[in-house]
């Protein structure tokens, strides 16, 4: 099985990040300032080189000033059409978060008198 960012799909999804930053006047090094981020961090996701897992793309889309839910809808109908796809994509009304199954604050503890 071939994967998926090595797919002629998620070369839509490289294609149109490259689109956006440029479009938006930035550099690779000035994308990756404003997500305080490693120049690398950038240019290996442009070159494939790194996955970009979907908190991230959300992340790039907000850094470039973009609706992420809009520039998926738009890599989906993209990719969808390259396929010979007619499937239509909606904008859903309303996103919830889902809510956390445990409380992960931490309890402070005490601290360790220090060793002489």
């Amino acid at each position: 099985m071939l994967k998926s960012i090595h797919s002629p799909a998620y070369s839509h999804v490289l294609a149109k990040l490259v689109e956006m930053r440029r479009q938006a006047g930035l550099t690779q090094r000035d994308l990756a300032q404003r997500m305080g981020r490693e120049h690398s961090f950038v240019w290996r996701i442009e070159k494939g080189e790194r996955r970009l897992d979907v908190v991230e793309f959300l992340w790039v889309c907000q850094a470039l000033g973009q609706d992420g839910i809009t520039v998926y809808q738009q890599l989906v109908q993209s990719i969808l059409a390259a396929d010979g796809s007619t499937f239509p994509v909606s904008k859903p009304s309303s996103l919830k978060a889902a809510e956390p199954a445990h409380d992960y604050t931490t309890k402070h503890k005490k601290p360790r008198p220090k060793c002489a």
